[in-house]
């Protein structure tokens, strides 16, 4: 089994509150990892008919059979057994005693806020990240900041582009055509065919649950068109005007599928530097296998010549960030910035003290423009609010410190 990052916090949250839910995708791994953490406790699926019925005819007899620790998975399923199991917890505060998963985030966080908001710990846990596949450390995030030399990454990796770990088993095309989701990787299945099923089964199906679509190809075309602007500036009128709905149907459909945990809407860094920033936001998908599926990829060699490469890299590289920051429990804080004049970074992380600019570029030779972006937003700064350093993120083996900036190859992050 390969050991899960997140698997570190959901035992130190459970050593602390009554309860610790893990929400995420369907088939990202959540009954696999929460019961190898908790072996010892009691297991029930919420997906079986048989115990779903007993817990919503007679949820307190239901409850009763368990006096010590118990996992409830696809606890949406039943959402009455929340308000039971807050209930328990005032009587008796018992840490790590619920351990909750759920996979429809829009239900779930609705019925979670409303009985168990201060007893519960909520940590998301996405498809595996490559470092996970790799088995290998991931870089620490907030380490990056103002670098002066490439020596805190050696200590990782190894000397500059002879990596301790040898590359990965795996060209870059392959990653981002597979995607990331356990079940590929675990069964050795072809991508595109568990792909399809996986959108048939479980994207139409959450999002029949939680809106009323009568038109699934008027809804599939909207989501093609989604991937298609994966990495670009979220217009809703012209995304709606081409997929022939309204303008708010666009706006319910992107909200559903967020919490689905199929896309992700990034925010804008707002700051000082100008009061001409663009506030729309950019779209990513939370898969990069999905994606390309969406796309019509059918082979990881077409993913060289596509013409999304590069963007299909960019959302890669989003995720790998969006991974480190849900594995350490936090909402990562990750936006991007854009002025009117043409200057923009793809990636902006707010550490909390500095703000470390990160570009993605999938070409395997480095040249000098590739900076520029890099090096423009650093010049703003006025109150050293800037990390020194900015990053670049590149689809080849470039790893180095040239004028304040570190290349970094893409299997480094």
């Amino acid at each position: 089994m390969i050991k899960r990052k997140l698997s570190e916090k959901i035992i130190n949250l459970s050593k602390k509150f009554p309860s610790v839910t893990i929400t995420g995708p369907r088939q990202s791994g959540k009954t696999t990892l929460v019961k190898d953490i908790f072996k010892n406790y009691a297991y029930i699926s919420l997906e079986d008919p048989d115990e779903r019925e007993f817990a919503i005819s007679d949820p307190k007899g239901f409850l009763k059979r368990f006096s010590s620790g118990i996992i409830l998975d696809e606890i949406q399923r039943v959402p009455v057994l929340l308000s039971y199991i807050q209930g328990i917890i005032d009587k008796e505060y018992v840490p790590g005693r619920f351990i909750i998963t759920g996979s429809n985030q829009f239900y779930l966080m609705k019925n979670i806020t409303q009985t168990l908001a201060g007893r519960t710990a909520i940590v998301n846990l996405l498809p595996f990240s490559l470092t996970e596949l790799l088995e290998q450390p991931a870089i620490n995030i907030f380490d990056l900041t103002d670098l002066t030399d490439i020596g805190y990454i050696e200590n990782i990796y190894g000397k500059s582009g002879k990596s301790k770990y040898g590359k990965p088993p795996l060209r870059l095309e392959e990653y981002l055509f597979k995607g990331f989701y356990p079940p590929i990787y675990d069964k050795q299945l072809e991508p595109k065919d568990w792909l399809s099923a996986y959108y048939i089964t479980y994207v139409e199906r959450d999002v029949r649950e939680i809106t009323n679509i009568v038109d699934i190809e008027t809804f599939y075309r909207f989501i093609q068109l989604c991937a298609g602007r994966c990495g670009q500036i979220l217009n809703l009128s012209s995304l709606a005007s081409d997929a022939g709905i309204s303008h708010t149907t666009a706006k319910n459909w992107i909200s559903v599928l967020q919490a689905s945990f199929i896309l992700y809407v990034m925010p804008p860094h707002f700051s000082n530097f100008s009061k001409r920033i663009i506030k729309s936001p950019k779209l990513y998908f939370l898969d990069t296998g999905l994606l390309c599926y969406l796309l019509r990829i059918r082979n990881a060699e077409d993913v060289s010549f596509n013409s999304m490469r590069g963007q299909i890299f960019e959302n890669f590289v989003f995720l790998e960030f969006y991974k480190f920051f849900a594995n350490i429990g936090e909402i990562p804080p990750l936006y991007f910035w854009r002025d009117r004049t043409g200057h923009e970074i793809d990636f902006i992380i707010d550490t909390g003290k500095k703000l470390i600019p990160v570009e993605a570029k999938s070409g395997e030779t480095i040249v000098n423009s590739f900076f520029d972006g890099l090096n423009y937003f650093k010049s703003l700064d006025k109150n050293a609010n800037i990390s020194k350093t900015g990053i670049l993120i590149n689809g080849g083996d470039a790893f180095y410190i040239r004028n304040g900036n570190l290349a970094l190859p893409w299997y480094y992050i």
